[in-house]
């Protein structure tokens, strides 16, 4: 079951450091490029990857081509893609060993989600992390 409950919420946020943004975005007026904002502002260290940005820089992180190509452990694995497409992104972070999955809101891939934790992976869906810290007071 992918988590719900605010101690198990609050517990993930606290031990992640390293956080993968799939989908990350260099447009201002994109939900990714806010949320990576207010991770980076909270302490937390973020690897952006997007294959059209690849080398680039967003917030000053260089951005990479792919969840392989994140040279250190991810803790988490934040997901802004769609419901369709955030199955492969899944299957991407079982594969490069992260911990954990999150979705953002309206992103559902349930069956991805369910593959995610038979590896071991923890996962939340349908939220957002800008929006849970705060309600969480961390």
């Amino acid at each position: 079951m992918p988590i719900t409950q605010d101690d198990d919420l609050r517990q993930l946020l606290r031990e992640t450091r390293h956080i993968a943004m799939v989908g990350a975005s260099d447009r201002p007026d994109r939900a990714s490029f806010g949320v990576m904002r207010f991770l980076l502002s909270h302490g937390y260290e973020v690897t952006p990857v997007n294959p059209q940005l690849a080398g680039q820089t967003i917030h000053g992180q260089v951005v990479a081509a792919s969840l392989e190509e994140v040279s250190q452990p991810i803790d988490l694995v934040d997901i802004f893609r769609n419901t369709a497409a955030a199955g492969q992104v899944i299957d991407e972070a079982i594969a490069a060993g992260a911990k954990a999955v999150w979705t953002q809101l309206g992103v559902t891939p349930h069956e991805a989600i369910e593959r995610a934790e038979t590896a071991g992976l923890k996962a939340v869906i349908d939220r957002c992390p800008a929006i849970e810290i705060p309600r969480l007071g961390l």
